[in-house]
């Protein structure tokens, strides 16, 4: 039977254990996570047993990544459901702490990390890459020298921590792990959970869009207008509003002109809205699977 993972709530206290364990010759990996947790979680939680001995998950919903108006308050928040999830995915340390602890009333840093930033979900969430930057920079240094796993549906924000760690020259291996989906192809997603019947139908739209695109790329497509015209057709028939859909270098982040040809790879990325909810999803066409292609993993 599995162990229920340790739940340490001091920054000290997670800090001590692992440099015991890193003195011991332990490795050490993190997920860092704000819970509710779903099966693309803990397929991170699996990966980080490949690149540590001990596996540190964090739990901890950060207000300072979502802005005015956004879902903070109405965030699923499950502990000790994502507690019996976690024991059989390796597990074994769970830092949960509060937001008291992680921002005290004198806190007064944050980081910036600019150029990527702007664009794709930056443009519409102000402050939002601010906030993500400072949690996990906060992560990085309690937990200490380790690697962390993320994943690559939020591939704007993979990014953006992998720049901020080589930037500080933070001890810190970033591993970024393919996004797992539905049997539907739905990227899987924690706010997928506010989704009705209807409107959980109607997403679906959103992963049909980007596999067309895959198909045309397959066929020899380069034009980045043609790439998109699918991705755009299928999304506007089906959600009730777009920030965005664009191509994208995949490395830079640096947008690519309509008319402008693809090269060996090119990320199509989107965030939109149906009903309420708030979606993103994103393709690496050259690189990455159909979100069609055996579906489910």
């Amino acid at each position: 039977m599995s162990r229920t993972p340790t739940i340490i709530r001091d920054p000290q206290e997670i800090r001590s254990l692992c440099d015991d364990e890193r003195a011991r010759g332990t490795s050490v990996c993190l997920v860092p996570t704000m819970g509710a947790l779903h099966e693309g979680h803990l397929d991170l939680v699996r990966e980080a047993g490949n690149h540590g001995d001990l596996v540190v998950v964090s739990i901890f919903v950060n207000p300072t990544q979502f802005g005015p108006g956004e879902d903070f308050d109405l965030y699923p928040r499950n502990l000790a459901d994502d507690l019996d999830k976690l024991a059989p995915a390796g597990a074994a340390l769970v830092f949960a702490p509060s937001v008291e602890t992680m921002y005290p009333p004198n806190a007064g840093t944050t980081i910036s990390v600019n150029g990527i930033t702007e664009g794709l979900c930056g443009a519409h969430r102000p402050g939002h890459f601010d906030g993500v930057a400072t949690i996990v920079a906060k992560l990085f240094n309690i937990i200490g020298p380790c690697a962390a796993i993320f994943g690559r549906k939020d591939y704007q924000q993979l990014q953006v921590i992998r720049k901020m760690t080589h930037d500080l020259n933070m001890p810190v291996k970033i591993v970024g792990m393919a996004t797992v989906r539905e049997p539907d192809g739905l990227a899987m997603s924690s706010r997928n959970e506010y989704l009705s019947n209807e409107e959980r139908s109607r997403a679906t739209a959103i992963p049909s869009g980007l596999a067309a695109a895959h198909v045309l790329f397959d066929r020899g497509e380069k034009s980045v207008k043609a790439l998109l015209a699918p991705v755009v057709s299928s999304i506007e028939g089906a959600c009730d509003s777009i920030d965005y859909i664009s191509a994208v270098d995949p490395a830079s982040l640096a947008p690519l002109d309509d008319e402008a040809l693809a090269g060996e790879t090119m990320l199509i990325a989107l965030a939109a809205r149906i009903g309420g909810t708030r979606l993103i999803d994103n393709t690496v066409l050259g690189e990455d699977r159909s979100p069609l292609a055996n579906p489910g993993g």
